[in-house]
């Protein structure tokens, strides 16, 4: 079967107020104890797959979880064991699942990469859980006389090495399982709960955990985009592309996300969330029309997210990759500590707002909606695509020579500055300058390729979509690094009326600018002389 659940975190401050809704008269407490199975290198994990045996009150069940959407929706076989037979294997410590039982089933698939008597024998206990589990039902009746219910699940307890008992991790978590009826009385109901209690959506299991704790990890690697994990076909319908590229940022935002609101502060896990709202942005606008169903109120929220979240990226990085370059290149040091201590709202803090928690809610809810009840779902994805490039693509040429003229008109060599307030909420690349229009035009221009490709690219023109792709990425990058040194400039330059010792790399910026521009006009004229693929 398919379980479709939504995982929250739950902050300290608002844990009171959920515990007084948690334990109420109708709701049951249950101890869990469970034991987590995989190879010493852990093939499982690697594969998405959680295998477990728990004690569940007074019985023993054998759980695997496996595939599913990567969101919400996974593939889960439950087999009740005997209880005497289990507690017999315990006494001798020989407790291992039995994998036979999947030979017949929907999980089968998910382990047909494996040799089922290899990988039992392989297997080891590599951690176990104690929990305690409080839940309750929530059901509201329908007009056709069913329910739509839900099962609300508190955990609180610990994940515990399995073989030394000294390394621990808590769990504190809330989980919204849709046990029958609607998925849009699932989303509403988690969407109260979010509001009330400021909970954050997490996507890590507690196998995921499970698998940091024994390799001594807080937070998993951060996640990057994946285009093969793009599900659309020739015939997808608008409705269906869009949902389908949706879902394949989210597929990047939410593990990042999920990262960062446990307390991850790692810069690859904001620089990878910055980029996946990017994608979606940009998706959201250039396929609009491809479904009634798109909120426009997301859009706002997520800018504002990926504005916060670069304002601290931005210093993070200088203090981290940049100070350090320049100072084994013979500069002084700068201290940035006490300008990233006054950005007012961290990335942890832009994520716990309730806006984007809700926005993320409402997108998942959207990727699981069923796209053929659209008025559009007529119309094929391929069909309305061409379209869209070719506005994208003319938009960039003409932004292109536009930024040509105005560079002839400031000369090769003049800096043109805008002054910045490092403690301020500024998105530096996002003014009129033509150069960072072209940046932004680019950037999206890459992202709508990159979704439509497997589209429109015919089986012989592989190549001539790769080639051009790969000049556009170019063209992207290079302007992309001119933004990035200038923002660097000016944060030096800057940072100089405060400390004199940040000349040098006021001065260190400028001069690489003044280099750069040639090899950023062969990459630009590549990219214009190129033939499109569509």
């Amino acid at each position: 079967m398919q379980e479709i659940e939504l995982k929250f975190l739950v902050p300290e401050s608002r844990l009171k107020g959920l515990m007084r809704q948690t334990h109420v008269k109708s709701s049951q407490v249950t101890q869990l104890a469970a034991h987590y199975y995989d190879t010493h290198d852990q093939q499982l994990a690697q594969a998405g797959i959680g295998l477990r045996i728990r004690k569940e009150g007074d019985t023993w069940v054998q759980t695997i979880k496996a595939g599913g959407d990567g969101i919400a929706a996974r593939l889960e076989h439950n087999a009740v064991l005997d209880n005497v037979q289990v507690q017999a294997m315990l006494d001798n410590n020989e407790l291992i699942p039995d994998l036979t039982i999947y030979e017949d089933t929907p999980i089968a698939a998910a382990l047909a990469d494996f040799k089922l008597k290899k990988l039992a024998k392989n297997l080891t206990r590599l951690y176990v859980t104690d929990v305690e589990r409080t839940t309750r039902l929530l059901t509201e009746s329908n007009e056709d006389e069913t329910d739509n219910c839900i099962e609300m699940a508190y955990d609180q307890g610990e994940i515990i090495h399995g073989t030394d008992d000294s390394l621990r991790k808590a769990i504190q978590e809330i989980e919204f399982e849709l046990v029958s009826g609607d998925l849009d009385f699932l989303f509403t109901t988690a969407k109260t709960w979010c509001k009330r209690y400021k909970l954050c959506l997490s996507t890590v299991t507690k196998a995921e955990n499970g698998g940091l704790l024994i390799n001594g990890q807080n937070h998993s690697p951060a996640v990057n985009a994946n285009l093969s994990q793009l599900q659309i076909d020739k015939d997808s319908s608008a409705p269906a592309f869009i949902r389908a590229v949706v879902h394949n940022c989210l597929l990047q935002i939410l593990p990042n996300s999920s990262a960062i609101v446990a307390g991850s502060k790692d810069d690859d896990h904001i620089l990878q969330l910055r980029i996946g709202i990017d994608r979606l942005r940009t998706a959201l606008k250039a396929f609009a029309d491809f479904s009634d169903e798109i909120n426009p109120e997301w859009l706002p929220i997520l800018k504002q997210t990926a504005t916060l979240l670069s304002d601290y990226y931005q210093l993070a990085y200088i203090k981290a990759q940049i100070e350090p370059e320049l100072q084994a290149c013979g500069a002084p040091a700068v201290d940035w500590t006490a300008n990233i201590e006054n950005i007012k709202i961290t990335p942890i803090n832009t994520l716990q707002a309730n806006d984007f928690q809700i926005t993320l809610l409402e997108l998942i809810a959207f990727t699981m909606s069923d796209p053929s009840i659209e008025p559009q779902t007529d119309q094929l994805a391929r069909d309305k695509l061409t379209k869209v490039l070719s506005k994208q693509y003319k938009k960039c040429l003409k932004t292109n020579k536009k930024a040509d003229e105005v560079s002839d008109e400031v000369g090769d060599t003049e800096h043109v500055s805008n002054d910045i307030d490092l403690n301020a909420n500024t998105d530096i690349a996002d003014n009129d300058q033509p150069e960072s229009e072209l940046l932004n035009q680019l950037r999206d221009l890459r992202y709508i390729s990159e979704f439509s490709a497997s589209l429109l690219s015919k089986k012989k023109a592989k190549k001539k979509t790769k080639r051009w792709l790969k000049r556009l990425i170019k063209a992207q990058k290079a302007l992309e690094q001119l933004n990035d040194n200038n923002q660097y400039q000016q944060f030096y330059e800057f940072k100089s009326t405060t400390d004199a010792n940040a000349l040098y790399g006021s001065g260190w910026f400028t001069a690489i600018l003044t280099d750069e521009q040639s090899h950023i006009d062969a990459r630009l004229e590549k990219f214009a002389d190129s033939s499109t693929f569509w």
